[in-house]
C-alpha cells in the first residue's frame, strides 16, 4: 500500500527538522505508541498498541533512519510484529519553505502488511490507516506550533 500527503506547519524549518528527524519525537505522535527506546543514533524500538476495527494488538516496531539530508529530507524504515501479523514500511519526509516558516512537510510511505491484519481487507486497512495518519500529523503540527 502507498500513502502520501502534505501538511503545512507554522514553525521554522530547523525546528520542524529537529522534530521529524528524531524518531523518538516524531514517533511519539504515532497512534497507540506507548514508548520509544533508542538503541543507537539511528536505531530505535517502539512499543505500541494498534487497532484495526475491533482487532487490537500489541506490536514491537524496529525503527531505523536510513538517510538524512538536513534540513530537507529523512528516510526511515519500520518493521514490526504482533501475534500473527507483520508490518514493514519505508517512509520519506521532505521539508520545504522559507527558513523562518511556514514549513511544508511532504511525506510518503510504502507499507506491507501480512498475517491477521492483512486478512481484514485492504479497504478496511486503508480507511483505518488514513484516519490514524491524519491523527499523527495533527499531533506533529500541534506540538510544533505550540
Amino acid at each position: 500500500m502507498q500513502f502520501s500527503g502534505s501538511v503545512d506547519i507554522n514553525a521554522p524549518r530547523d525546528r520542524v527538522w529537529a522534530f521529524v528527524s528524531d524518531l523518538r519525537e516524531v514517533g511519539s505522535c504515532g497512534p497507540g505508541v506507548e514508548s520509544i527506546d533508542a538503541v543507537d543514533a539511528t536505531h530505535f524500538t517502539a512499543h505500541a498498541k494498534v487497532s484495526l476495527g475491533f482487532i487490537v494488538a500489541g506490536i514491537i516496531v524496529n525503527l531505523e533512519v536510513l538517510e538524512a539530508d538536513p534540513p530537507d529530507r529523512v528516510v526511515f524504515r519500520a518493521s514490526g510484529q504482533a501475534q500473527g501479523t507483520a508490518v514493514d514500511a519505508t517512509g520519506e519526509l521532505r521539508l520545504s519553505g522559507p527558513a523562518g516558516g511556514p514549513t511544508t512537510l511532504d511525506w510518503s510511505a510504502s507499507v506491507a502488511i501480512s498475517g491477521a491484519f492483512a486478512g481484514a481487507g485492504s479497504r478496511l486497512i486503508e480507511t483505518s490507516a488514513d484516519r490514524q495518519i491524519g491523527q499523527a500529523f495533527d499531533c506533529i503540527r500541534a506540538k510544533l506550533e505550540a
